[in-house]
C-alpha cells in the first residue's frame, strides 16, 4: 500500500507503486489535462515517475512557478532536435534553462546565420505540432559513451564520463531523437506550446575554458503563453531604448576604451552625476553616524593571505611584484584596509557600534566576455561600510542597515525591492559552528523585523552570510545592489578586539555592508531607469539656456548667471542656429529643462521654460523660474 498526501492535506491510498500522473488522473480530469510534472516529497519529478513508497505529491501546471523553467529546458531539447534534424554532423553538448529562456550549445564548423535562426525556430514548432511522447530511460554509461561515438557525438561522451559512478545515467527521448539529461521534462512536445522565440547566437568555450573548442551557442526565450512572450519582446525593445551604452555616448557621459579593459574614462558631465550619488550617500552617512576613511589601494600580499582573500578569491585578484622581490595586491576588497583602520588604539564596548565608511576603489579581474558597458568592470568604486559591534547590538545594527538601504532607494524611485538571503558558500573561511551561529543570527534579525525574505542557497561571501538587495526598475527588471554581510572570521583572523565591560579582550561582529553596491553599477541602473531623464537633482546638467536670436545673447548670460548663482547647473547655447535644431539636440543629450530666449523675453524680464519630452512652454518670471528649479533641485527631503 502507497499512502499519498496532498497539499491540501487530504490522502489518498494505492495499493501498489503509482506515478504522478495517476495521481493527478484520479483527482480529477482537468488536473491530468494540465498536469505538466509534479513535486514528489519537495523535488520536481516526471509525471512518469514511479512512486513506491509513502510520499507528498504536488502536481505541477503551467501557473506554477516551477513550471516557467521546465518549459525552457524542454524548449532548448526542441531546439537541438531541430538542429540535427536540420543540419546533420552537428553535436550538441550542454542546453540548460536560464533566467528568461535558454540556450543549447553546438559544434558546428559552418556559422550559424539569421535565416539559420528562422529555419530552426519554424523546424522547432513542426515538433511541438508533431507531440512528440516525451520519455526517460536509464542506460549503462558504457553502453551510452559507444553510442554517442558512434554517432560521433564526442562532447557528449565526454560529458558522461566525468558523472560519478554512483550516479544513474538518464536519457530522455523524443520520437527518434534523445539526448542525455537529469530531468524533469514535461509529458510530450505538445505541451511545450509554441510561446518561445531564438534571440541570437554567440561564441561559448566548452566547459567556459578559453583553452577548449570555441562552440556556437544559440539563446532563445520561452514564456507560458503569447502574451507573456509577447510583453518580454517589448520589455526587449524598451530596454534597448535605454542601454546605458548608448545613452552614455548620447549624453557624453563616458566611454571605453581597448587599452584600459573594464575600467571607465568619465567625462565631465558622468563625472558630476558620479559624484553626485557620492554626496547624497556622504549626507546619508553622516546623518547615520559614520565616520568616513581611505585606506591604500595597494597593500602587501602579506595581509590578503591573513584575510582569507589569497586562498579564496586570487583568481580575481591584480598583483605586482617589485624589485625586492614583496608582492603587493591592488584591493579587490575594502574589509581588510577597514579592520586596520579599526584597530589603531584600544576600543572599548562604549566606542561601540563603530561605523566606518568608506567610497573604495576596487579592481576585481573579469573575464573578458563578462564586462558589460558600466555594470560589469574591472575597477569599480564601492560604497562600502563595516560596522563593528557586541553580538547584543548586532540585530539593531542590521536593522538600521536594511531601514536605511530601503529607504535610500526610495529616494532614487525604486519602491519595489526584494532581500535575498544568501547562507555559505562552498569555498570559505570558518568553521560551521560559527557559520551556523551567523546564519541563525541574520534569518532571526529579519524576521524579527517582520522582512520578507527568499533563500539564495550557497551564494554569500567566503566570510559570512549575505543579504541581497534586488530592486526592480521601470521596466520590471530586477538589479542587485546593497548587500549586509555578519562577519566573525575576519575580525578574528586579523586580530580585531575590544575592552568588554568585564575588562576581557572580545573580538566584535563585524557587518560588511554597501547601499548602492558598485557605484559604477548604479549609475548605470539610474541611466536606463530613468532612460537618461533624470530628475532635475540629479541631471548632470539641468537646465540650458537657449537663444532664438543673437539679439537676445546679452539677456542670455544674465539668465545663465542667476540660475548658476542661485546653484543650478546650467549652460548657454548662444550659437547661429534655429530654436528648433537647438531643443533637438538638447532633448537628445536629456537636459531635463531648456530656458528659451529672444527679444521679446529680454524686454520683459521673462524666460520660456520647456520640459524635456513636453511640447508646449511655459512664460515665466525669470526669479519665479528660478525658485521653481531651485525647489526642484534640492533633492530627497532626506538630504535637504
Amino acid at each position: 500500500m502507497v499512502a499519498i498526501s496532498l497539499p491540501d492535506g487530504s490522502r489518498m491510498d494505492f495499493e501498489g507503486a503509482v506515478t504522478a500522473a495517476e495521481v493527478a488522473r484520479r483527482i480529477g480530469a482537468g488536473l491530468a489535462k494540465a498536469a505538466l510534472a509534479a513535486r514528489i516529497d519537495g523535488k520536481l519529478r516526471d509525471l512518469s515517475a514511479p512512486v513506491e513508497k509513502d510520499a507528498q505529491i504536488a502536481i505541477v501546471t503551467a501557473r506554477d512557478e516551477a513550471a516557467l523553467e521546465l518549459l525552457r529546458h524542454d524548449a532548448a531539447h526542441v531546439m537541438a532536435q531541430a538542429v540535427q534534424e536540420l543540419y546533420p554532423g552537428t553535436q550538441v553538448t550542454i542546453g540548460p534553462a536560464i533566467e528568461n529562456g535558454f540556450y543549447y550549445d553546438f559544434a558546428r564548423e559552418q556559422p550559424f546565420t539569421p535565416e539559420d535562426l528562422e529555419k530552426i525556430e519554424a523546424r522547432m514548432r513542426d515538433i511541438v505540432d508533431r507531440d512528440l511522447p516525451i520519455t526517460c530511460e536509464v542506460w549503462n554509461r558504457d553502453e551510452l559513451v559507444k553510442v554517442f561515438l558512434d554517432k560521433g557525438e564526442t562532447y557528449k561522451a565526454e560529458i558522461i564520463r566525468d558523472i560519478p559512478p554512483e550516479e544513474a545515467v538518464t536519457v530522455y527521448r523524443q520520437g527518434d531523437w534523445f539526448d542525455m539529461c537529469r530531468g524533469p521534462h514535461l509529458p510530450s512536445t505538445g505541451r511545450l506550446g509554441k510561446a518561445f522565440k531564438l534571440m541570437k547566437v554567440a561564441g561559448a568555450y566548452w566547459r567556459g575554458d578559453s583553452k577548449n573548442a570555441m562552440l556556437q551557442r544559440i539563446y532563445g526565450t520561452a514564456w507560458a503563453d503569447k502574451k507573456q512572450l509577447d510583453d518580454y519582446l517589448k520589455m526587449l525593445e524598451e530596454a534597448e531604448k535605454r542601454d546605458h551604452r548608448r545613452l552614455g555616448k548620447e549624453m557624453d557621459l563616458f566611454h571605453f576604451q581597448e587599452e584600459a579593459p573594464g575600467a571607465i574614462f568619465w567625462h565631465d558631465k558622468g563625472w558630476r552625476l558620479f559624484q553626485k550619488l557620492i554626496s547624497y550617500m556622504r549626507t546619508r552617512q553622516d546623518r547615520a553616524g559614520y565616520q568616513e576613511i581611505s585606506t591604500p589601494e595597494i597593500i602587501d600580499r602579506s595581509l590578503w593571505e591573513a584575510s582569507g582573500h589569497w586562498d579564496t578569491f586570487r583568481e580575481h585578484m591584480y598583483t605586482s611584484t617589485t624589485e625586492d622581490e614583496r608582492v603587493y595586491v591592488v584591493k579587490p576588497m575594502n574589509c581588510p584596509g577597514g579592520i586596520q583602520v579599526f584597530k589603531q588604539g584600544i576600543k572599548s564596548y562604549r566606542d561601540l557600534p563603530l561605523k566606518i565608511a568608506e567610497f573604495g576603489k576596487v579592481h576585481r579581474y573579469e573575464a573578458s566576455g563578462a564586462l558589460h558597458g558600466v555594470m560589469r568592470v574591472r575597477a569599480f568604486t564601492q560604497d562600502d561600510a563595516h560596522i563593528f559591534c557586541t553580538p547584543e547590538q548586532m540585530e539593531e545594527e542590521c536593522g538600521k542597515v536594511v531601514r536605511l538601504i530601503l529607504d535610500i532607494y526610495k529616494d532614487f524611485g525604486f519602491e519595489d525591492v526584494r532581500i535575498k538571503f544568501s547562507d555559505r558558500p562552498e569555498k570559505r573561511i570558518g568553521s560551521d559552528e560559527v557559520w551556523d551561529k551567523l546564519e541563525a543570527a541574520l534569518k532571526g534579525a529579519l524576521e524579527h523585523l517582520g522582512y520578507a525574505y527568499t533563500l539564495n542557497p550557497g551564494e554569500g561571501a567566503f566570510y559570512g552570510p549575505k543579504l541581497e538587495f534586488v530592486l526592480r526598475d521601470a521596466i520590471g527588471r530586477d538589479w542587485q545592489c546593497g548587500t549586509l554581510q555578519v562577519d566573525m572570521n575576519m575580525p578574528a583572523r586579523l586580530g580585531a578586539t575590544y575592552v568588554a565591560e568585564d575588562g576581557e579582550k572580545k573580538q566584535p561582529i563585524m557587518l560588511h555592508r554597501a547601499l548602492f553596491g558598485s557605484l559604477e553599477r548604479f549609475t548605470g541602473i539610474l541611466i536606463e531607469h530613468y532612460a537618461g531623464k533624470f530628475p532635475l537633482w540629479l541631471a548632470p546638467v539641468q537646465a540650458v539656456v537657449a537663444t532664438i536670436t543673437n539679439e537676445a545673447d546679452g539677456y542670455a548670460r544674465k539668465v545663465l548667471e542667476a540660475l548658476q548663482a542661485a546653484g543650478l547647473k546650467a549652460e548657454l547655447d548662444i550659437r547661429n542656429e534655429k530654436i528648433n535644431y537647438k531643443v533637438r539636440e538638447h532633448s537628445v543629450a536629456k537636459v531635463p529643462v531648456m530656458l528659451v530666449v529672444g527679444a521679446r523675453e529680454a524686454e520683459k524680464g521673462t524666460v520660456a521654460m520647456r520640459r524635456l519630452g513636453g511640447n508646449s512652454q511655459e512664460i515665466l518670471e525669470l526669479e519665479q523660474a528660478i525658485a521653481i528649479l531651485k525647489e526642484e533641485a534640492a533633492g530627497p527631503a532626506s538630504v535637504r
